[in-house]
């Protein structure tokens, strides 16, 4: 079964941490998000393999946006 980890606010994605084909825990951290001079990191939600990333650096994300694709083990 898939699961996307969506975004929850407005910001710049500042660094992307996984990549498709890397196998992640439920507390990793996919990317990291930067807002109002905070970095907020954007954690797999489940454990599994990273199927798909939607987001580059640079790009911004808004509220309800996917950010990745797990496939759960």
């Amino acid at each position: 079964m898939s699961h996307t980890v969506w975004a929850e606010l407005v910001a710049n994605v500042q660094k992307v941490s996984a990549k498709p084909g890397d196998t992640v825990g439920p507390q990793d951290v996919l990317v990291i998000l930067e807002s109002m001079k905070m970095e907020i990191p954007v954690l797999a939600e489940v454990a599994g393999t990273v199927v798909e990333l939607k987001v580059a650096e640079g790009e911004v994300v808004r509220d309800g946006d996917p950010i990745a694709v797990i496939e759960e083990s």
